[in-house]
């Protein structure tokens, strides 16, 4: 993920540059596609939170999945989701789960009117006996990648995902995007590029709190595309990278009713470039890949600010303090599927001959929401699709519009994103 960071002009308004040649114009059409009362009637919609069933704390980045279906959505930073189930689908149940957690099933015909709790509890159970002294981490890492093309889905598949990015300064939020977009997923054991499809997106950008920077996220709902270690091995266990890292064990867990191996990667001793370190969850029965946490190690700064900043002036100092990222694969019929990407940034920016720094904030995620087999083999075709170091346009369209998303599920907006899009509603009234 790249973006770039320019001073603005004495008119206040924005030197694009490069930046303008990367908008896409497909974009300003597809925010203006209303959305019919037809539309709004063929779903029902649900609402809850999820808890843990003693402390009642909230239960960030659940899944909520309907059964019977690939519908799904996230829970967001409060444990709060709202899920959108077709009128056909209304017999069905929701299968909540969370890691460490027992998996819950509700029918939705038991679903109150109002808000659900759905109190999760925590896995109690005793796990069986795994020696793990005697497994040598660094061949289980090396299972999961062997068994990559047997464990995940060999379809092209089409997938509706909600997209968010976000940009905060300090805590205030300077920009905010959303979208819904379908990804043209190309099987896993394949070279060739997923590409992505904007149905629907809204964008709205406070200059003002992001006094005389300009920030552009490139690559948009790529950047969480990238993070698929299963697909693009290169980002961290190719044979080339596998000594650079150091395995050990963590821990056996239960993770969806399923045992899993936790593995721990840190970057070898000796190596200046900035590597990763984290934890790998992988399945003990498939050795399938199943979730992965991982940070850039940032001890050299310097150069790690070269991973992300493409353009700057030259009087601004970028310093990268935090990169976390996060991938989850859900499992349906024996076969492992992209389910959600998260990335979060910080970084301060300094400027010569200025007393005070900024630190600004960014949040992307991708969640996938429903997916079906392209069966046809469909192709986007020029203008359909979205050019993979494109920066979102400026336009707020949508914000102020309750029905905008119309059936498409997204992730429920946490309080603090709730309160910066009531500002933008007001902004535009």
């Amino acid at each position: 993920m790249r973006f770039y960071i320019m001073k603005k002009n004495k008119e206040n308004t924005v030197n694009f540059g490069l930046v303008l040649q990367l908008g896409c114009t497909i974009l300003l059409f597809l925010m203006l596609t209303p959305v019919t009362a037809q539309n709004i009637q063929n779903f029902k919609e649900f609402k809850g939170a999820v808890v843990d069933a003693k402390s009642h704390k909230p239960l960030e980045f659940a899944t909520i999945a309907l059964s019977a279906s690939n519908i799904s959505t996230i829970s967001n930073k409060d444990g709060n989701f709202i899920i959108k189930v077709p009128q056909n689908l209304l017999n069905e149940s929701l299968i909540v789960n969370y890691l460490g957690y027992k998996n819950t099933v509700i029918p939705l015909s038991s679903l109150p009117s109002q808000e659900a709790v759905i109190k999760m509890q925590e896995i109690t159970e005793t796990l069986p006996e795994v020696n793990l002294v005697s497994k040598d981490p660094q061949k289980i890492v090396r299972s999961m990648l062997a068994n990559r093309d047997k464990n995940f889905s060999q379809d092209n598949i089409i997938m509706t995902a909600f997209y968010r990015e976000s940009i905060k300064k300090r805590r205030a939020y300077a920009s905010l995007s959303e979208a819904v977009v379908e990804v043209y997923k190309k099987p896993f054991s394949s070279a060739s590029i997923d590409y992505v499809k904007l149905v629907k997106a809204r964008k709205s950008t406070d200059y003002k709190k992001i006094d005389t920077l300009v920030i552009k996220l490139q690559g948009g709902p790529y950047n969480t595309l990238n993070i698929d270690l299963v697909k693009n091995e290169d980002m961290l266990f190719n044979e080339d990278l596998f000594e650079n890292y150091q395995f050990t064990f963590d821990k056996y867990i239960n993770l969806d009713n399923r045992g899993t191996y936790v593995v721990n990667f840190v970057q070898s001793d000796g190596l200046n470039e900035p590597m990763f370190y984290g934890k790998l969850y992988i399945d003990a029965q498939s050795y399938a890949l199943s979730k992965a946490r991982f940070s850039l190690k940032l001890d050299n700064k310097k150069l790690a600010s070269k991973y992300f900043v493409k353009k700057k002036p030259s009087k601004a100092t970028v310093t990268p303090m935090v990169a976390n990222y996060s991938i989850d694969y859900r499992m349906k019929n024996n076969k492992w599927y992209y389910g959600y990407g998260r990335i979060e940034l910080s970084f301060k920016i300094n400027w010569k001959k200025k007393i005070f720094n900024s630190v600004y904030h960014m949040t992307i995620e991708k969640a996938v929401t429903d997916w079906h087999v392209n069966k046809d083999n469909n192709q986007l075709r020029g203008k359909e699709k979205l050019k993979t170091n494109v920066i979102l346009n400026d336009k707020a369209t949508g914000f102020a519009n309750p029905e905008f998303w119309g059936e498409n599920n997204v992730i429920e907006p946490d309080k603090s994103i709730e309160n910066a899009i009531k500002k933008i509603k007001k902004h535009l009234n």
